[in-house]
């Protein structure tokens, strides 16, 4: 089901990594079914969100063409995607933030909904997604008051998202329902399966 109006959340759709399975291709602008990868995801979230950002540390004109605000790094040395998340985070203009993979073109529709109904629910400040494949870290809704402690854990030395999740209270929403939900798209194979499927999350 899709809120009357959006959620106060701006989706940060993390672009900004080396892709070194892909030889170092930009991995956000790989085309899947003629379509950058990164325009597949924002077509997931738009309109259930308030905003959606993109973080990227090049090409970034390609990535201004999928039609929303490209954020890049402020911190020197591709430090992953937290770093990217934080970057995006002084450009937001939401209550909170929801950060998600390039290279996950079909997410769930009703993704932002039911993360966001957890955490007001429950009045926790940090929600994941999973599903019967695990746990997938890097689909993180986090409320914008955490900024100031996810910076000191970056310039700390803090990369993975999972240790950051650590340092914090933190709840699991569990998707159920499509097997491809949160496929991502790390390989020349895992692609040739999403253009197997694109026809199917086509809208």
């Amino acid at each position: 089901m899709q809120p009357l109006n959006p959620l106060p959340v701006s989706a940060v759709i993390l672009a900004g990594g080396l892709a070194r399975r892909f030889k170092g291709e930009d991995k956000g602008l790989i085309q899947l079914a003629r379509r950058p990868l990164a325009a597949w995801v924002a077509e997931r979230l738009q309109a259930r969100v308030a905003e959606v950002l993109l973080n990227a540390n090049r090409n970034l004109s390609e990535y201004a063409a999928i039609g929303h605000t490209v954020v890049a790094d402020h911190l020197p040395g591709n430090l992953g995607p937290l770093a990217g998340l934080l970057a995006a985070g002084r450009t937001a203009q939401q209550e909170w933030l929801l950060s998600v993979p390039c290279d996950a073109p079909f997410l769930p529709l009703d993704l932002a909904m039911h993360l966001h109904a957890q955490a007001e629910a429950n009045d926790v400040r940090m929600v994941r997604a999973a599903d019967e494949t695990g746990t997938h870290y890097a689909v993180m809704l986090m409320h914008r008051c955490l900024l100031p402690e996810l910076e000191a854990f970056v310039l700390g030395g803090g990369r993975q998202v999972r240790a950051w999740q650590e340092t914090q209270p933190v709840e699991t929403v569990f998707f159920q329902g499509d097997p491809y939900a949160f496929l991502n798209v790390n390989t020349p194979d895992d692609l040739r399966t999403a253009e197997r499927l694109a026809l199917r999350y086509r809208r």
